[in-house]
């Protein structure tokens, strides 16, 4: 079999592959390596590599099966994790100069379940610096290119995943999401990216442990394969006080579901918020797929006022309590953004917060009467499509002023508010070719609803299956 046909199976089908004994996990990971060694360097996804280490593990795991012994559901299958993820004994930069030669002694949860999986590290993906921000550039190692566009921005934080799936360096990968960043990067480079219930899959470690806002989670090139990641990186965690007690076991079961008589609440501009027109068709070009599906869609879109208060409140008040310390001795290496949000968390009153809390809440609350009505809310995941690799951030939509660096990531974070589950599934394209994600938020905790929704549509379009061109080919 060729370089490009295992690099480009899916996780499911290559897992089974090497399970079965059609090729060795060996042999996946030299093809893996080969296609990194073509395409990252036109496209710089994986900042961390390591190869040797990868093809000892890959040995390793061969020989463990050839021994009989019990094989994880990611038994052999390459990855690479996202640089804002602990990884002991790798280096973790958080894409930021103070950090640049740091190793960490431990390992975040969701590395030490994929490792316990059988999931075997090829190295780190780029990210923003700190992970603040949705387009992945950062000093220490630059920017990361689209793959349909080299010219345009994968997105961010996990951009660097979103990237080394497209391209085919590594069948899954692990994310993170705040205000939309497994989400966003996925709607740019026409893959899947999961943020599931807080909770879900534990942060750990974490400097707050009741803190719902920022959830890590998985990424794919398809749903069944991000339902295959998730089943192995949730559960509960006795370190984690908001971890759900449900296994991940529950995601390793067949998607398939009859939509027949669903209702679906469908809005392409959140009742509002300003929208690329591009966005806009491709994804209203989409709505009879869902009625074919069986689905009732009807136009509607809860009320999200107080949202943008609440995230922008909550995204500060972290991001001085975990770096502000850091800010205080090294101001002149911060991006004058990121610095920013910290010193704006620095500001706030006990009133800020209480009144941010409130605004959440309500916002929460509106969404449940409303997903009394409609099981699903679809929406435009991102609100412009992927833009110049050169510039930072999104300044004005549809004729509408921004006013911050992500204020343009309204569609993700206003969802990031209520705790509801959302995903983003490759949707088709702009007339100049670059990936539109679809997003759906399901009810509370029902995490398992919206994996069956995101599936039922991939496989009624396929759009997955558009694969970039490989660069440097």
């Amino acid at each position: 079999m060729s370089t490009t046909e295992l690099c480009d199976l899916t996780a499911v089908d290559l897992a089974g592959r090497i399970r079965r004994g059609d090729v060795s996990a060996r042999e996946v990971m030299e093809q893996h390596l080969g296609r990194i060694e073509m395409v990252n360097p036109g496209l710089n996804a994986i900042v961390t590599l390591l190869p040797e280490r990868a093809l000892e593990a890959a040995g390793k795991a061969d020989e463990a099966q050839a021994r009989g012994e019990a094989l994880g559901a990611l038994h052999g299958l390459p990855t690479a994790h996202k640089d804002l993820m602990l990884t002991k004994g790798v280096r973790t930069t958080f894409g930021s100069p103070l950090l640049s030669e740091f190793v960490p002694n431990e390992d975040s949860l969701i590395v030490e379940r994929m490792r316990r999986a059988g999931a075997i590290m090829v190295g780190k993906t780029n990210t923003p610096e700190f992970g603040a921000g949705s387009q992945t550039f950062n000093p220490v190692f630059g920017s990361t290119r689209n793959p349909y566009d080299v010219g345009k921005t994968c997105g961010g934080s996990s951009g660097g995943a979103a990237v080394a799936l497209a391209s085919g360096m590594v069948p899954v990968a692990d994310g993170s999401d705040m205000g939309g960043s497994l989400r966003n990067p996925a709607s740019f480079c026409n893959v899947v990216g999961f943020r599931p219930s807080p909770g879900r899959v534990p942060s750990v470690p974490a400097q707050v442990g009741w803190f719902p806002i920022e959830v890590p989670g998985p990424m794919a090139r398809t749903v069944a394969d991000a339902a295959l990641l998730l089943s192995t990186i949730a559960g509960p965690d006795a370190r984690s006080p908001i971890a759900l007690d449900e296994p991940g076991a529950r995601f390793a079961q067949p998607l398939g579901r009859d939509f027949s008589g669903t209702r679906i609440g469908w809005s392409s501009d959140f009742g509002g918020l300003p929208v690329d027109s591009t966005v806009v068709a491709v994804l209203e070009s989409q709505r009879d797929v869902l009625s074919a599906l069986g689905c009732r869609v009807e136009e509607a879109c809860p009320d999200f006022t107080g949202a943008d208060e609440a995230f922008k409140a909550w995204r500060a008040w972290y991001f001085e309590l975990s770096l502000g310390g850091l800010l205080a001795a090294n101001r002149g290496q911060f991006k004058d953004t990121l610095a920013g949000n910290i010193d704006a968390g620095a500001q706030l009153s006990g009133p800020d917060l209480g009144r941010a809390e409130r605004r959440r809440t309500e916002v929460y609350q509106r969404l449940r009467v409303f997903m009394e009505r409609y099981e699903f809310l679809l929406l435009p995941v991102s609100q412009v499509p992927p833009f110049d690799i050169d510039q930072p951030w999104v300044e004005e939509i549809a004729g509408t002023t921004m006013a911050s660096y992500v204020d343009w990531m309204r569609s993700c974070y206003y969802v990031t508010v209520t705790g509801h589950p959302a995903i983003s599934v490759p949707a088709g394209f702009t007339p100049d070719g670059l990936p539109v994600g679809l997003q759906i938020v399901g009810r509370h905790h029902d995490d398992w609803g919206v994996l069956q929704l995101a599936h039922a549509f991939e496989q009624a379009t396929g759009w997955w299956r558009r694969r970039p061109p490989l660069v440097g080919a």
